[in-house]
């Protein structure tokens, strides 16, 4: 997106991310959470009229003023499409950095926002220190066969995770030039995790949570969060493949995914 989106611009690319997420089997049940950060003053009690205070789960004084769109705790990504006001939260930083203002709809479905959002808020928190961003989309989500190989203990070796994986599309080379991130298992929510996430996601746009699922970033779009967990999937999904079928599969070599950044001039720190 290029100039600044509306609200409910917003809430629809949400809708439409989760049901991407729903249709690759990244969120069973109530799985996954979604943020999206807006540098920017907006007025969000057209959609969301009702009002109170929340404390955050860190201080957060240069985002004051600013707005995030957030999944609720307990809810179903497919669900928002059809019901944003059931299933959303808009937060409005309040000029201590330390609380918010929490606009939600009267048909809210939930108590709170998502568990995961101290890790969301430390991952908008960083890019806006770092980059300056405006804008900002966290996506956290449970793909399948990406998860599923953070249970083999050598796919929980960075390296050698990238290495097995950016082989089978020449697009993955492309869309993750820095690879996909490896954190450690923390238990769901907790300090630990967002620590390590926040540092994972400092220098990718995917990583992947051992025995958990993944989180994405993107600084244009919560759809472009999406495509990147979409294209970590579907080369998963390769590589399992590949595993079920006896490794038959040779894969893009080394040399070819180099000319493929030679070309298309991809700055990446892989192979």
């Amino acid at each position: 997106m290029t100039s600044q989106p509306s609200l409910e611009e917003i809430i629809a690319a949400m809708g439409d991310a989760g049901k991407r997420l729903c249709d690759i089997d990244a969120c069973e049940g109530a799985a996954g959470n979604i943020s999206v950060y807006m540098g920017w003053s907006i007025d969000p009690r057209g959609v969301f009229p009702n009002e109170e205070t929340i404390s955050l789960p860190q201080a957060v004084p240069e985002m004051a003023g600013h707005t995030f769109v957030v999944t609720g705790s307990g809810r179903r990504l497919r669900e928002i499409k059809d019901d944003p006001g059931a299933n959303l939260g808009c937060l409005v930083i309040n000029k201590d950095g330390k609380t918010g203002q929490l606009f939600t709809s009267p048909r809210r479905l939930f108590a709170r926002l998502t568990s995961e959002f101290n890790s969301h808020l430390a991952v908008h928190y960083q890019q806006k220190k770092l980059e300056g961003t405006p804008m900002n989309a966290v996506v956290h989500a449970q793909p399948r066969h990406l998860t599923y190989f953070t249970h083999i203990p050598s796919y929980r070796d960075e390296k050698y995770l990238n290495y097995r994986l950016l082989r089978w599309q020449p697009e993955a080379i492309v869309f993750l030039p820095e690879g996909i991130g490896v954190v450690p298992f923390f238990v769901p929510g907790s300090p630990d995790l967002m620590a390590a996430n926040v540092a994972a996601l400092k220098t990718h746009h995917v990583v992947v949570w051992c025995k958990h699922g993944a989180m994405a970033r993107s600084e244009h779009s919560v759809k472009a969060a999406v495509d990147k967990l979409d294209y970590a999937e579907t080369i998963a999904n390769y590589e399992y493949m590949n595993l079920l079928a006896g490794e038959k599969a040779d894969a893009l070599s080394v040399d070819e995914i180099l000319s493929i950044c030679k070309l298309w001039d991809v700055k990446q720190s892989v192979f």
